[in-house]
């Protein structure tokens, strides 16, 4: 809809634009026309669009098909006046004026109308999404949390696709980064939903294990609300506030701008109004540098410098307004050298103040990486001390790696307020959320740990958790380093896409680290947010075999599947190991020759499933892995050149390895169902098989089968054979079914005996 509507914009805007002559050639008459059968066609395809929304909706149906008939008949007089030219050489330039602000205000309804639309699907995929979230909560047992998280993820991938269709149309700043940090967090709280879940059902009487989980759910509701906000531009759904400042643009470097512009503005005009937006705009700043003064990690003389600049701005402005006051009456302001020289130390002033807090804001992210390598050193010996159950210890390390988490977020706030662009502003804001709430969970599954240190599955929460902490820190130490570096170069935009030479194996040169663009990341998410869930699903239905996970080849080969998936999917976010196209193209490698070894092994497994619905479905499954290895195989080693060409390589390789994995997935499902039967089976049998070893054994104390028995066989046998020829005159038919059925009787007890006594050589 959105390229009709822009094609049609450029006919009416060419159409519009054709200048008047007196004169006009047959040829510019003809492509007159032309443009109007144009505009006409793009008007009718565009309101088929409309009404097939409409014929979804009956709600808009009403009103859609109104919109749809004004902005068919305003394409089809803007046609008859084009081919009108023919004879006047669109002499009425009004006519084709009027009719086609009325084809742009019916186009406008028709979008309204379909944006109401879009906004509705959008609300009632979040709705689904939280009432999954509901039923998540209130599971008891896994078998329940296997299903309802299955469910759960396969609306988060709606969820993903039409919020990331949405974010793509947003044209406000601030709303699309705020769309982009709720995605972001629902995106990473699924994991840690998954096995924060499996952790309290494992051990539900454990406080810590609870808080983890009910953290997790808090947040992912609160990213729902957000995105509820954005959609409804500013309107919650319950009446609360995902943050206290909605007015995130009034930060200290945005306030100091407003102050400039007030004080240039004073050369025209100092009324009375602009003199209390003066002093509201000095008394924000003097409250918003006091995140700089009241930080425990601004040195002694940035803070006395800032206190002492602040204070020279408000004197340099409480002269520019007493010198205001004298020409107040009707004097021309903008020729008054006084005033000027006034307005000149004020400004000076504001730049000096902002200098400095540049200074400060600097000198903090300078600490940056260093505080966050003592976080990741604490967090280490946090998770061993756990392992140990050593609880004074851990509490000493958490005391340490608390006051490191508030050292991160001082300097989070203070990158804030010096934030030049309001998508860096929102970014920053929300990541320091994130760590404020995150960061102590760490500790709390550490916690956890040290209460069941042979869990294996409080010891992966805690790996979850920790990787969240460390995705944390690596947003921050980015996002200060993207601010700074607007302040140094504002103009200068760092070229971060994909596909460059050198940079995708296509050419000779040695491949260098590069990252994801937003467009390009927007592109392949919504794929790899799949592939994610697919191996969460997988992760989740490998828990499952904890009794003989150590020596089980499938599920070690499903695990090292599943890591090698997660790992590609973290490409997709610029993150991870994976910092090349080449990179992804050799883990997909690898990828697909452990999905063949899965294949082998899988396969041999299905030799001992008996026959059954079970063996049937997991054979069908299985048999669709050796075409999607060779679907992946294929994509990995299709030549590329160029940069559309390498990108579109990445989305069909992310592809092909989600498809893989949701196949790999049920497979290791069905596995699971039949390796019970097979367990159950040979239970059986094993049991059946010790009975007949006790019988054999002690065959003279429990029965006298075992004398009976080849001696009932020489017997049968002596009379097989007289019998054979005794008969052997008599009709072929009679001395057919005797011998069949002689024989049969010899074979079972021949059997029997070969059968238990293989079974004692064997057990």
């Amino acid at each position: 809809m959105a390229i009709m509507l822009s094609e049609r914009y450029n006919n009416i805007s060419t159409l519009i634009n054709h200048r008047e002559r007196g004169y006009c050639s047959e040829r510019s008459i003809r492509a007159v026309a032309r443009v109007g059968q144009a505009v006409n066609l793009a008007v009718e395809r565009f309101v088929t669009v409309g009404e097939t929304i409409a014929d979804d909706n009956p709600e808009i149906k009403t009103d859609m098909y109104q919109a749809c008939k004004e902005a068919r008949a305003a394409g089809s007089t803007i046609e008859k006046l084009c081919e009108a030219s023919i004879d006047d050489s669109v002499a009425d330039r009004g006519a084709v004026v009027r009719a086609a602000r009325c084809l742009l205000s019916a186009v406008t309804r028709v979008l309204l109308l379909a944006d109401i639309v879009v906004v509705k699907q959008l609300l009632l995929a979040k709705d689904k999404v939280q009432h999954s979230l509901g039923r998540l909560e209130n599971v008891t047992n896994f078998t329940e949390f296997v299903k309802a998280f299955s469910q759960f993820g396969n609306e988060m991938v709606e969820l993903a696709h039409v919020t990331g269709d949405r974010q793509n149309d947003m044209k406000d700043e601030r709303r699309r980064a705020q769309m982009a940090a709720a995605r972001q967090v629902l995106e990473r709280s699924t994991l840690l939903l998954l096995t924060s879940s499996k952790t309290y059902l494992r051990h539900p009487d454990s406080d810590s294990s609870r808080q983890n989980r009910d953290t997790v759910f808090c947040q992912m509701r609160r990213a729902m609300d957000l995105i509820h906000y954005v959609v409804k531009d500013g309107i919650w759904e319950g009446g609360g506030s995902f943050t206290d400042q909605e007015n995130e643009g009034q930060t200290l470097a945005a306030t100091l701008r407003h102050l400039d512009t007030l004080i240039e503005m004073t050369s025209l005009t100092l009324a009375l109004g602009e003199k209390e937006s003066l002093n509201h705009a000095l008394d924000t700043i003097v409250e918003r540098t006091q995140d700089f003064t009241d930080s425990a990690y601004t040195s002694h003389n940035h803070r006395e410098n800032i206190i002492v600049l602040c204070e020279r701005v408000k004197t340099q402005l409480e002269q520019l307004i007493r010198v205001g006051l004298v020409y107040e009456n009707g004097e021309d302001l903008a020729s008054n050298h006084e005033l000027n020289i006034a307005i000149a130390n004020c400004l000076d002033a504001t730049r000096e103040l902002r200098q400095e807090l540049w200074e400060t804001a600097e000198e903090q992210t300078s600490e940056l990486a260093s505080v966050i390598k003592l976080g990741n050193e604490l967090v280490a010996l946090i998770r061993n001390t756990a392992t140990a159950a050593d609880q004074p210890r851990l509490e000493e390390y958490a005391e340490k790696f608390q006051e490191t988490v508030e050292h991160i977020l001082e300097t989070c706030k203070i990158m804030q307020h010096m934030a030049v662009t309001e998508s860096l502003q929102v970014s920053s804001r929300h990541v320091e959320i994130n760590l404020r709430i995150y960061a102590p969970q760490v500790v709390t599954a550490a916690l956890t740990l040290a209460q069941h240190p042979t869990s294996k599955i409080a010891k992966e929460n805690l790996e979850v958790f920790t990787n969240m902490w460390q995705s944390l820190t690596t947003d921050i130490s980015s996002i200060c380093s993207e601010i700074m570096e607007k302040q140094k170069i504002p103009e200068k935009h760092t070229y971060m896409s994909l596909p460059r030479p050198g940079k995708h194996g296509t050419t000779n040169k040695p491949l260098k680290a590069v990252r994801l663009d937003l467009e390009e990341q927007e592109k392949i998410a919504k794929t790899g947010l799949e592939m994610k869930l697919a191996t969460n699903e997988m992760e989740a239905e490998t828990e499952r075999w904890q009794d003989c996970e150590e020596n089980n080849d499938i599920v070690k080969r499903a695990k090292n599947m599943s890591s090698m998936a997660f790992s590609m999917y973290q490409f997709t976010q610029g993150k991870g190991t994976l910092r090349t196209t080449q990179d992804l193209f050799t883990q997909a490698e690898y990828f697909a020759e452990e999905a063949n070894r899965l294949y082998k092994v899988v396969r041999q497994f299905s030799y001992q499933v008996p026959i059954g619905s079970h063996k049937k479905e997991l054979l069908e499954q299985l048999d669709k892995v050796p075409t999607y290895v060779q679907q992946l195989q294929f994509s990995v080693k299709n030549p590329t050149v160029g940069k559309a060409a390498t990108f579109n390589k990445v989305d069909s390789v992310i592809i092909e390895t989600k498809n893989l994995m949701t196949t790999i997935s049920k497979v290791v499902t069905t596995c699971f169902a039949c390796a019970q039967k097979v367990t159950t089976t040979n239970h059986f049998f094993v049991t059946l098989c010790f009975l007949a070893f006790e019988v054999l054994m002690f065959g003279v104390r429990l029965s006298p089968a075992i004398y009976i028995a080849p001696i009932l066989c020489a017997i049968l046998s002596v009379l097989y054979f007289f019998f054979f020829f005794f008969f052997f005159f008599w009709p072929f038919v009679w001395k057919f079914y005797l011998n069949f059925i002689l024989f049969n009787l010899i074979l079972f007890y021949l059997n029997f005996i070969f059968y238990w006594k293989f079974l004692i050589y064997f057990f």
